[in-house]
């Protein structure tokens, strides 16, 4: 535990602007009110406040920040109140230390509320000021670091399960992969202990040999570098357990199969060296088609730069490769922490800076969308990869992978997608559902009229989508009870293998379509083609059914407002 001058001459490395006698007198508060207090491991209380405040001091935040650290557990645990800490601190450390204690008594007292309804309050009340999200990441990591002292299973359960799937994709969006994977794999370690075991006992078994190699690989980039008299840091990390847990799932393949194991960053003086960097690497090695991709002339929606490629190295090694400049480095080791600085005084700081991510969040989260329909959502947001596409005029959007051009729509503007009717990609029609792929010019064509369509849902994938076409749809339904019947058809594409027609129809059946008609529009040597009129008593039981037309790679349309033959009821 760091005493009071440790603390402090940690913070005056980097700022030499902090206000110590504020926070001299915040460590003795603190001290003071939780005198008689211990925590789960039987540590004095003063410990958490404390090692919550180091954390930030790494991360080089605020005299502020650093003070509500301090500060943060006073008001929820003992009977210093608002004014209290308003009157010795002033009214910015007192709003600070209110903001992270709503969030402490949402976690402790809305036990019964769903992870996705905790998500949402989250956000809200962390949208005025990002430091109240600082402080508060910082509390959890300190907690889950402790959480072997927890001896409630399903609270620690609760806890490890809220960190993966909240706190940890919120720390990937504000930039800080550190702590995002600090955070993961302590969460790994409660949630699926047996299996991080095992990945720990295999880097163990391999280390000397990935060690070894790790020097000889190292040895040949920098001498790489020297020949093209180019100065640079070679640093190497090997990956988390989890990361790599997450990559034996995603490509199906056993732990003995992984080779990347570490990975090496290229640190830089400037932007041109990394592009000269890339280019003497891809000249000497192969590089691993598909696998490069350019974050610095399009970063990451939080801002993250960097060059990323994958190469069959030296000694025939598969390796991965991060190039960036010493700024783009420290922006991946503190995220939005690194936009804090000291030039002059500590009212330099990033405090007021707005996060284009977080302000849609809170968009989606006042729209009166369910709970856990957003949340949902928001996480697929939070954890997939992106897709940068490009509107007529060269603006970038940027949308997670697998998004559709709906999503794209709605990107843009809300309106956009209310009206949108069409769509042309790199100056060509496709249907609205096309999924987008990086570097796509999008061209969305509108109507006058807004009719998005209930079926979009099963093709779109960001939240501010869904949301919009819920409540679209929400608002236009009548207020009455009484059952309306919805009309669609279906074209779909059948191979001649038998039994094919009736699985279709049982599958609609199913979902509690009726079909009031089927035609065979066409019939080729491989395949049929028909088109089944069905009547709709609830738009979510279509959207489920064309949900699993997609999910059987089914070759199929919706039709709207099909003109049927008179004889046709």
């Amino acid at each position: 535990m760091l005493n009071q001058e440790q603390l402090i001459s940690k913070i005056k490395g980097y700022n030499d602007f902090v206000d110590v006698e504020k926070l001299k007198e915040a460590y003795s508060f603190a001290e003071k009110v939780h005198a008689q207090q211990k925590r789960d491991s039987g540590d004095p209380y003063i410990s958490h406040p404390i090692a919550v405040a180091n954390i930030l001091a790494e991360l080089k935040l605020d005299g502020p920040t650093i003070t509500t650290a301090l500060l943060h557990d006073t008001l929820e645990d003992t009977i210093t109140t608002y004014n209290d800490v308003k009157k010795k601190f002033g009214s910015e450390i007192a709003d600070l230390v209110e903001g992270v204690t709503k969030l402490s008594r949402l976690e402790n007292t809305n036990k019964e509320f769903t992870i996705a309804e905790n998500f949402r309050k989250l956000i809200l009340a962390t949208s005025k000021d990002i430091r109240v999200l600082l402080v508060k990441l910082a509390d959890r990591l300190h907690n889950m670091r402790t959480i072997d002292a927890v001896t409630l299973k399903e609270r620690k359960d609760r806890i490890a399960k809220e960190t993966m799937e909240i706190y940890a994709p919120l720390a990937e969006r504000m930039g800080m992969h550190n702590i995002r994977d600090e955070l993961e794999d302590l969460s790994f370690k409660v949630l699926n202990f047996d299996a991080r075991k095992l990945i720990l006992d295999r880097l163990e078994s391999i280390n000397p040999n990935t060690q070894k190699l790790f020097s000889k690989i190292s040895q040949e980039l920098q001498k790489a570098l020297i020949d093209n008299n180019i100065d640079a840091t070679i640093t190497g990390r090997e990956k988390s357990c989890f990361s790599i847990w997450k990559k034996i799932n995603s490509k199906r393949i056993s732990l003995e199969q992984i080779t990347d194991i570490v990975g090496f960053r290229i640190i830089l003086e400037n932007v041109n060296d990394c592009y000269k960097v890339l280019g003497i690497f891809h000249q000497k090695w192969k590089m691993v088609p598909g696998r490069f991709k350019d974050y610095i002339s399009t970063p990451k929606s939080n801002n993250y730069s960097s060059l990323h490629t994958t190469l069959i190295g030296p000694f025939k090694q598969r390796i991965e490769i991060q190039i960036r400049t010493k700024k783009m480095h420290d922006f991946a080791e503190r995220g939005v922490a690194s936009h804090w600085s000291y030039k002059s005084n500590e009212k330099s700081s990033a405090d007021t800076q707005t996060y284009n991510w977080l302000q849609d969040l809170v968009e989606l989260l006042e729209s009166g969308e369910n709970p856990e329909h957003y949340f949902e959502y928001t996480k697929m947001q939070l954890f997939q990869d992106q897709v940068f596409c490009f509107t007529p005029k060269g603006a970038v959007i940027r949308l997670p992978s697998n998004a559709s051009a709906i999503d794209f729509a709605y990107s843009v503007h809300s309106d956009i997608g209310d009206a949108c009717i069409g769509v042309k990609i790199n100056g060509k029609n496709y249907p609205l559902q096309t999924q987008l792929a990086n570097g796509d010019q999008v061209e969305i064509i509108t109507s006058t009229k807004k009719s998005p369509s209930l079926h979009w849902l099963a093709f779109a994938k960001t939240g501010k989508a869904r949301a919009a076409i819920r409540k679209y749809w929400h608002d236009k339904m009548p207020a009455n009870k009484e059952t309306k019947i919805h009309k669609s058809s279906i074209w779909v594409l059948l191979s001649h293998k038998a039994g094919t027609l009736g699985e279709i129809c049982s599958l609609i059946g199913e979902n509690k379509c009726n079909i009031f008609n089927v035609e065979l529009v066409d019939k080729k040597e491989d395949f049929l083609s028909f088109i089944f009129d069905v009547e709709i008593s609830n738009l979510k039981d279509f959207t489920n059914l064309i949900s699993e037309l997609k999910a059987r790679s089914l070759n199929f349309k919706i039709i709207r407002n099909r003109k049927m033959n008179k004889d046709v009821n």
